[in-house]
């Protein structure tokens, strides 16, 4: 799932930092804008999969015009958390309408697919 939120970056001597409004406590730095970019996407995925992991309530993103720092830029910081996460699969048995079954295989639904999105969905608002 991508996620996208707002980073604040300042630069500070020869260096550069990036902030996290909405996530307290999500930092990360780097020598150059490039490599305190790859930084911050590595900060949030481990941000982000450690709420998700503890069962903690995962913040909105906020509108990305309502930051104007005087010392630096804001720009957007995207991160895929499935491409880190345990990909592992658990086999769920599950009970559904006969009506709604006969329709989604008729349709060729791929019902485990729709089932992660849809939780994903859920735990993620």
């Amino acid at each position: 799932m991508l996620f996208v939120y707002p980073a604040i970056f300042h630069k500070e001597d020869e260096t550069y930092w990036v902030e996290f409004p909405d996530l307290k406590g999500c930092y990360s730095s780097g020598s150059t804008i490039a490599e305190t970019m790859e930084m911050a996407q590595e900060a949030l995925t481990g941000y982000l999969l450690s709420l998700l992991e503890h069962g903690d309530h995962i913040a909105s993103p906020s509108d990305i015009s309502s930051y104007h720092p005087a010392d630096g830029f804001t720009t957007l910081v995207s991160c895929d958390i499935n491409q880190y996460k345990e990909t592992k699969a658990v086999k769920k048995t599950l009970t559904i309408p006969s009506w709604l079954n006969d329709r989604a295989v008729s349709m060729g639904l791929n019902f485990s697919k729709i089932l992660q999105e849809a939780l994903i969905s859920k735990i993620t608002t």
